[in-house]
C-alpha cells in the first residue's frame, strides 16, 4: 500500500513550525495571514490528533514540550525535504533563480566580492540578491537562503557547512603609536583608545595569554562604536586608536605599514570559524543553494 502525505497535514506542520520559531501564535498569524485563534484552534486540533501536548503555555511563555521539540525537528527536516523535492522537479537540475545570499561587510569585500563574477559566468541564470550587513539575521524573516557567520554559532536549527577560518590580531597607525605609545602588555591597553562593536557578539572581549597560559579577555574601551569590521579597520589606518580585525582584511595595510600588529607575542593563536549557515535539516537542497555552497567551498580561500 502506497503511503500518502496528506496536505492538510503539511499545512499543520508549517503552522506549527512558524509558532516554534516565530515564538508565539499572534507572530505565526501575522507571518501566515490568518487568526491567532485559528492558528491557536490548529494547534490543538494538532495536539489532539497526535494525543500530546507539544506546547506548556502560560499567560507569558510559550515552551515545547519534550514530544514537541522531537515532532519539530521531524517537521523542519519533512518541510525542508518537501520544498526541495518541488523546487527541483520545478527547476530540474540546472540552478536559476533568486538566491538571496546575506554576508558581513567585510567578508563580502575581500574574500566574496572579488569570486563572485566568476560564480555568476558559472550559472548565469541564477540572479543574486546580496545583503551586506554585519548584524546577525534571521534567516527565517529576512527570507535569505545561505548567510555567510564568522565566529562560534550559536545553537540553532540552521544547518553549517565550514569554509575555513580567520585569525583576528591587533592593530595600530604607526602615527597613532607615535603619538600615544606602543602597548607592550595586555595591561597597557587600558591607557588606550579601543575600537569597539556596537552589537553585542557571542563571545565579548578580546584574547590574550595571561599568567600560566591562561586566556584573559580585555573589553574594548574607546570613544567609537562600529557597526562593520571594514569601518573599524579604516577608522585604525586613519589613527583613531587600536583594533582587533580579521586578519584576511589587513595584508595589504601590514605590507605598506599602515598598519602595525601589536602584541603578537600575547596572542592565544585563537581562530574564528567561518561557515555557510542555511535553512533546513539536510534532505534535497535547492539547486541554486547547493552550488552556491558548492562554489564557496571550492573558491573561498582564507588564513
Amino acid at each position: 500500500m502506497t503511503t500518502r502525505i496528506d496536505t492538510n497535514r503539511l499545512g499543520e506542520m508549517d503552522v506549527f513550525v512558524r509558532v516554534v520559531e516565530l515564538c508565539g501564535f499572534s507572530p505565526a498569524a501575522r507571518a501566515l495571514r490568518l487568526s491567532p485563534s485559528g492558528v491557536s484552534k490548529l494547534i490543538t486540533r494538532l495536539e489532539t490528533r497526535l494525543g500530546t501536548r507539544l506546547f506548556n503555555r502560560s499567560t507569558r511563555k510559550l515552551a515545547l514540550t519534550a514530544e514537541g521539540s522531537i515532532f519539530y525537528d521531524r517537521c523542519v527536516q519533512i518541510l525542508a525535504d518537501v520544498d526541495g523535492a518541488e523546487r527541483e522537479a520545478a527547476a530540474g537540475a540546472v540552478p536559476r533563480g533568486r538566491l538571496r545570499v546575506n554576508c558581513n561587510v567585510a567578508f563580502s569585500q575581500w574574500v566574496l566580492t572579488p569570486v563572485l563574477p566568476d560564480f555568476l559566468a558559472r550559472y548565469p541564470e541564477i540572479v543574486l540578491d546580496l545583503v551586506v550587513s554585519d548584524v546577525v539575521v534571521d534567516l527565517l524573516q529576512e527570507h535569505a537562503d545561505v548567510a555567510i557567520r564568522i565566529g562560534p554559532l550559536a545553537n540553532s536549527s540552521l544547518i553549517a557547512r565550514k569554509l575555513g577560518a580567520s585569525r583576528a590580531i591587533v592593530v595600530a597607525a604607526p602615527a597613532y603609536l607615535d603619538q600615544m605609545g606602543t602597548p607592550r602588555e595586555p595591561a597597557d591597553l587600558a591607557r588606550h583608545n579601543l575600537l569597539g562593536f556596537g552589537f553585542s557578539r557571542l563571545v565579548e572581549g578580546w584574547p590574550f595569554l595571561g599568567e600560566n597560559g591562561q586566556v584573559v579577555r580585555v573589553a574594548p574601551q574607546g570613544n567609537v562604536l562600529v557597526s562593520d569590521g571594514d569601518t573599524m579597520r579604516r577608522l585604525a589606518v586613519e589613527g583613531v586608536g587600536i583594533a582587533r580585525v580579521a586578519r584576511f582584511q589587513l595584508e595589504e595595510d601590514l605590507a605598506t605599514g599602515r598598519l602595525v600588529q601589536l602584541l603578537e607575542d600575547y596572542s592565544p593563536g585563537e581562530v574564528e570559524p567561518i561557515h555557510a549557515v542555511y535553512v533546513g535539516q539536510g534532505g534535497v537542497l535547492p539547486a541554486r543553494v547547493r552550488a552556491f555552497l558548492d562554489f564557496l567551498t571550492e573558491r573561498v580561500k582564507v588564513r
